[in-house]
């Protein structure tokens, strides 16, 4: 059976760029015997170390269960408990790495080194809440294991992520992938077993992931699939495959920029961190320069998938499809699709409704304006929609209550400027309260800062105000008011036809609840949201 030996480094893929990434990564070798613990100021990737002085990370411990860490993280460990609640407006960090930082932590990760497959968790995730479930990331073709780069600070919150890495070079059949996934799942259920396990399957991953929960219907498994690559028999490029095989090494360079533009949408790409509340102008002005600076970065699929690796990876997938569309019936797992419906690469949208009328427990969202590296690009949060889909979960059912997690800033500014700005305009809502002596104020100052406080309406304007009150409450108070609506409002069949990340999907991000009038006070007076101000809609 594989060893899992643990060890901290410093730090991340160190770039040869003017901006140095100075976070800290722990990496997870299965199978790999002569794994060792490296100085605590460098890294390692295929067993390469990058940068750092050998001497100041502290000698190691063997805690007997095949786990090494450093003294000076165990001192580091007993000062830093873990959070067990987010505060409202919490940073995400979205749009503070961007694809470049995914070409340049590339260039250091791809290094021929002949090791087999492992883990590692990007450091810029942080510390998770207190008993989070674990993630773990299966990448799609570049294998490299960053897709996730863009979420990294999100999910770190509430997830602990691990990411698996597979070698350029490597040449692990499907099966041997799937076995050493499986191993990793089994592993962290013995030690977890009332926890779900979250398996986000990027494009080949989805396949992965299908396969590993198809031979573990027993463990509690949910599936995020981005884009899953069980279509991969009907995809649209299957013609330029021959094409490919035969192709002289002359002309494989320009291959990159043909899968660049083919697997993602670079103008999404480079609009990741832009603010959506700019002006047109100065918008139009920032993506053109970002868009500029992006296109350099694109020759470095040469890197990632050379010529061998490429006519290898498009084997991988045509026997990753077929073993995991063999499979379906066996999958007892909770599933995600996330579909793009501007996937060059793969027919993503049908197939996101063939799999979930296949699958036993599926769920679909789709988003009509993204390329086939949806989880890349702009417009797109992963946690976000994790929580809009209420896929998030800490134990083996999904409570409103003991499950629900705060907005961030960069969810209220998004779902203010895109989704309900004119809305805004058009009901012209706006809060007032009575002060003490009587007299009215604009705002909501007399609102105590301290609860349980119910508000009920009736319905005042048709619901419209709703998310005017949600909105003063968090920038006035930093409070959640969270709403209680009837179950059929969040039922399947309620959701639209289209299954697009929708309107309700943002009301479950901002604490809408689904809940009968016997729940109401559970959900109101817990103590997770007892400080929060609640509307209960009769």
């Amino acid at each position: 059976m594989a060893s899992v030996i643990g060890f901290r480094v410093l730090p991340f893929f160190v770039s040869n760029s003017e901006n140095k990434y100075k976070s800290r990564v722990q990496v997870r070798s299965l199978g790999d015997a002569d794994a060792k613990l490296l100085p605590s100021d460098s890294v390692v990737v295929n067993g390469t170390s990058i940068g750092g002085e050998r001497g100041k990370g502290g000698t190691s411990i063997n805690q007997g269960n095949g786990h090494l860490r450093s003294k000076v993280e165990e001192k580091r460990r007993g000062k830093d408990e873990a959070l067990e609640t987010l505060k409202p407006l919490w940073n995400d960090g979205y749009g503070t790495e961007t694809v470049r930082d995914f070409f340049d932590m590339a260039k250091d990760i791809v290094k021929h080194d002949g090791r087999p497959p492992r883990w590692f968790c990007p450091v810029s995730c942080g510390r998770p809440l207190k008993d989070s479930p674990i993630l773990l990331f299966l990448p799609g073709m570049d294998g490299t294991g960053l897709g996730l780069v863009l979420h990294h600070k999100a999910l770190g919150k509430a997830f602990e992520v691990w990411c698996l890495h597979i070698p350029v070079h490597d040449r692990t059949p499907f099966e041997g992938l799937v076995k050493l996934v499986e191993e990793t799942v089994r592993f962290k259920h013995a030690l977890s077993p009332h926890k779900p396990i979250y398996l986000v399957g990027d494009s080949f991953g989805g396949c992965l992931a299908l396969a590993v929960a198809s031979r573990n219907p027993a463990i509690d498994l949910v599936l995020i699939l981005s884009n899953p690559a069980t279509s991969f028999g009907r995809s649209q490029l299957q013609p330029l495959f021959p094409i490919l095989a035969a192709m002289p090494d002359g002309l494989h360079s320009a291959v990159p920029y043909l899968l660049s533009s083919i697997m993602g949408d670079p103008v999404k790409m480079a609009a990741v961190n832009i603010e959506s509340s700019f002006p047109p102008g100065q918008r139009f002005e920032r993506l053109s320069h970002s868009l500029t600076g992006l296109l350099p970065y694109l020759s470095g699929f040469d890197d990632i998938i050379p010529r061998d690796t490429l006519l290898w990876k498009l084997k991988l997938l045509k026997s990753a499809a077929a073993y995991a569309n063999s499979r379906l019936h066996a999958v007892k797992a909770e599933v995600l699709v996330l579909a793009s419906g501007k996937d060059n690469m793969l027919p993503s949208r049908d197939e996101a409704e063939r799999l979930k009328n296949s699958l036993q427990d599926c769920v679909v969202r789709h988003f009509k304006d993204n390329g086939h590296t949806l989880l890349l690009e702009d417009g797109i949060g992963l946690m976000t929609v994790i929580k809009g889909t209420s896929k998030f979960r800490c134990s083996r059912r999904h409570s409103y209550a003991l499950d629900f997690l705060p907005p961030s800033m960069t969810e209220l500014n998004y779902f203010c400027d895109q989704m309900i700005g004119l809305l805004h305009l058009d009901s012209g809502s706006i809060p007032f309260s009575t002060l003490e002596d009587g007299k009215i104020v604009k705002g909501l100052a007399r609102v105590p800062n301290e609860g349980p406080v119910i508000l009920v309406g009736y319905h005042m304007l048709m619901g419209v105000e709703l998310s005017s009150l949600a909105e003063g409450f968090l920038r006035e108070k930093n409070i959640i008011a969270r709403g209680l609506a009837h179950p059929m409002l969040f039922s399947r069949t309620a959701e639209s036809s289209s299954s697009d990340f929708s309107l309700s999907d943002w009301m479950r991000v901002f604490g809408r609840s689904a809940c009968y009038p016997k729940q109401s006070f559970q959900i109101a007076f817990n103590k997770i949201t007892c400080a929060s101000l609640s509307w209960w809609f009769t």
